[in-house]
């Protein structure tokens, strides 16, 4: 067991060698959190960490106290873990301690609750504590899920009416308090194209943090936050990482008091939500995931990287390796037919891609944005053959077949609309707003859900798919459901996002062999809810090179590299209208899930075989890169932003691909050594270097403590005689230049 609990001292002990977090009951039944970090011996008190001789807040108003589930009202004035509002209007609870159990394993969360989960007991063990208010009945039962071998804990959080009247959940949150407040707050802000950009600040008095009120969790601000030491760096000092596992609207922020402690807190944003609760019913908080490091940010990521991959996501893909895929979107976009898409799939195979994916624009009467959202018919005058023909002819090619969804838009210019009006989001008497010609279904209303598992899913049913798109191109505005009566209109938010899973369940139920990549206008709803029934998202619209390094790097501190798709997409680039060589754009994909997005039959064929070296290379290497520990190197949010580097090291350390990016040369570069980590010091390993992937450009051997210690030269890239030409897609210069180095244990 990796817990324990002493009934002479009140205390738990949740420790696993690599971390501890110790609890007590208080003196007035509350539960107090005395430590939660580093790892301590088990067998010890630790109860002088916490107060001694706590009966209450009486003559102790603000007093930092650490507490498992705060509450406001009783002399805790930083921000609360729970809000309900009592019949009597009051929002004070007594929460006292009524009993526990542990058990081995994880128990498993309510329907249409993404939370991460074991597939054997030995994996965790879960603490579970009953607290209940007497005087209202309001019972709450805390989770607390410490997985084997890794720092993360999972804090779950049901709150129960046991009552004889209604209350109302207005605020619900998972917490954590630290002793002090020495740190940088860590966050991943942008918005549509420069989504999860690294923004960090120091911690000072009060309350700071990122949130939405969006309808999903967003692009503006993703429900990650962490912390980090001054002296923090990638694999050194101590950090702190926690992420949500919620889709909607939220809040994550740092409560600094006046004695210079800090409160962590994430759950549903409170603004415009209200959850009533009859007697009996329940409401359960979305689950919050804390991993602690000593080992730097690196080590938060490991660890996160590790539960989402492979204890959050689900289904035979959760660790298989994923196809590299061709979607037409940016080579067609809408205008395509039967004819033309088999044309560029045939293109596609031969050079050595595996699963074809057709995007938006076979439904309805779909020449444009502006119509046909909702009508999940097949346009035949496109498919003539139906997307079953189509599928079908893919497929004989050797090629996988995809497809894109987006299930929770309507155009008024819709059969759909035009049927049930009253299914798109809006306030009676007022206008609606629409974006890109789109409203936004309500997706809390059953018969919503319904149509559209019928309809969807009869599409799927009729073909040969192995894989779908599943957009979402617009955030929420008047928000407001017709079924709902006023004094219920705070669930709107939180039904439309459970609506949403529903859906998700449905569909990866009825066809659990497809692959489901969730994509949200790019990257606008990239979170831990979604990789529960999509593994991977689509990580931005934003497919230009030098973007794509910051966007991919901002990803890669919450979430796995097997979680980001990521393509190399035509130049002029469709989003910035850079110009770069085809090779430096594959580079940078191949860190996550690898794909192509352009029209392959419109390239030169000197492109064509470039694809066929890139694929090649991609697919030796596919298993450390998809699913290998990723170590980041060299920040491109650090100085310049001119290099960036990182590496993927395969999980039995045999093998490690490490990348350095240089967008533009600077003139004179002094030497420079590129520092690898992760290896064995002891062993010696064989570098390929490729400059381009036509063929390597030397190999040597190094030991594990050379390449670590010392480093990979860096060497300035030779000026090209005679200049550089700009013909905008193939070439080689200084500007662009990338190494890989493909490290293989001898």
């Amino acid at each position: 067991m990796t817990i324990t609990w002493s009934a002479e001292t009140h205390e738990w002990h949740l420790a696993n060698g690599r971390t501890s977090w110790v609890l007590r009951v208080l003196e007035n039944g509350w539960i107090g959190l005395l430590h939660a970090g580093a790892p301590m011996a088990v067998g010890p008190s630790y109860r002088h960490l916490g107060p001694a001789d706590f009966a209450g807040f009486d003559n102790r108003v603000g007093e930092p106290v650490g507490f498992a589930v705060p509450v406001p009202g009783v002399g805790d004035f930083r921000v609360p873990a729970l809000v309900v509002e009592n019949p009597d209007g009051s929002t004070v609870l007594d929460l006292q301690y009524r009993s526990h159990r542990i058990v081995a394993g994880k128990p498993a969360q309510p329907a249409l609750t993404p939370a991460t989960y074991c597939d054997d007991a030995a994996e965790a063990d879960t603490l579970e504590i009953t607290l209940i208010d007497a005087l209202t009945g309001v019972t709450v039962v805390l989770g607390f899920t410490l997985f084997a071998g890794a720092t993360v804990v999972a804090r779950n959080m049901q709150i129960v009416n046991g009552g004889a009247e209604r209350v109302v959940v207005r605020g619900a949150f998972g917490t954590l308090d630290l002793p002090d407040a020495d740190w940088t707050l860590v966050t991943l802000s942008g918005t549509w194209a420069r989504e999860r950009a690294v923004y960090e600040r120091a911690l000072v008095p009060g309350r700071q943090g990122v949130g939405s009120l969006r309808g999903g969790s967003g692009a503006e601000h993703n429900p990650f936050i962490a912390l980090r030491r001054a002296a923090t760096t990638e694999d050194a000092c101590e950090a702190w990482g926690a992420a949500l596992v919620y889709s909607g609207n939220f809040l994550a922020e740092a409560d600094v008091d006046a004695f210079h402690t800090t409160r962590l807190r994430l759950g549903i944003h409170p603004d415009g939500f209200a959850w009533p609760l009859d007697p009996g019913a329940a409401f359960t908080v979305p689950e919050t995931l804390f991993a602690w490091s000593g080992e730097g940010l690196g080590g938060v990521s490991d660890a996160l990287h590790g539960i989402m991959r492979d204890r959050l996501a689900r289904g035979p893909w959760r660790n298989k390796a994923r196809p590299v895929l061709l979607n037409n979107w940016e080579g067609t976009y809408f205008n395509f037919n039967h004819e033309r898409i088999v044309e560029m799939a045939r293109a596609a195979k031969d050079m050595g891609i595996e699963l074809f994916v057709l995007d938006d624009g076979w439904f309805g009467r779909r020449d444009d944005d502006h119509r046909s959202l909702g009508d999940w018919v097949i346009d035949r005058r496109k498919l003539p053959a139906g997307v079953d023909g189509l599928a079908r002819e893919v497929k004989a090619l050797g090629l996988l077949f995809g497809l894109w969804i987006e299930p929770e838009m309507v155009n008024p210019d819709s059969d759909l609309f035009r049927a049930h009006p009253d299914w798109a989001i809006g306030i009676p008497g007022r206008k609606r707003t629409e974006s890109r010609q789109q409203l936004v279904l309500d997706m809390g209303r059953p018969e919503v859900v319904d149509y559209l598992a019928d309809s969807i899913g009869e599409v799927i049913a009729s073909a040969p798919i192995d894989y779908i798109k599943w957009d979402w191109n617009r955030f929420i505005t008047e928000p407001f459901s017709l079924v709902l009566p006023a004094d219920r209109q705070g669930e709107f938010f939180h039904r439309y996002n459970t609506g949403m899973y529903e859906l998700y369940e449905r569909l990866t139920t009825r066809f659990p062999s497809i692959l489901f990549e969730s994509c949200a206008s790019g990257g606008a709803r990239f979170d831990a809810g979604m990789l529960f029934w999509a593994p991977q998202a689509w990580t931005s619209d934003d497919t230009d090179a030098v973007e794509r390094l910051r966007i991919q790097w901002g990803t890669s501190l919450g979430y796995p590299v097997s979680s980001m798709g990521a393509h190399v997409s035509a130049v002029p680039n469709h989003q910035t209208g850079r110009l770069t060589p085809i090779d430096f754009r594959a580079a940078v994909a191949m860190f996550g899930v690898f794909g192509y997005e352009l029209d392959p039959t419109a390239m030169p064929a000197s492109d064509r075989e470039a694809v066929r070296a890139q694929v090649s290379f991609y697919v030796e290497r596919r298993e450390v890169l998809q699913y290998g520990r990723f170590l980041r190197l060299r920040s491109p949010f650090a100085g310049d932003g001119n290099e960036t580097a990182w590496m993927s090291l395969a999980p039995d350390g045999s093998r490690a691909v490490a990348a350095h990016y240089r967008v533009l040369q600077h003139p004179m570069r002094s030497r420079d050594r590129l520092r690898l980590r992760g290896l064995d010091a002891a062993a010696r390993y064989r570098v390929t270097v490729w400059r381009s992937f036509d063929a390597p450009a030397g190999s040597f051997e190094r030991g594990g403590d050379d390449l670590m210690s010392v480093g990979l030269s860096i060497e300035p890239p030779e000026p090209m005689p005679g200049g550089i030409p700009n013909d905008g897609v193939r070439f080689l210069g200084s500007d662009f230049n990338f190494r890989l180095y493909d490290v293989v244990r001898l």
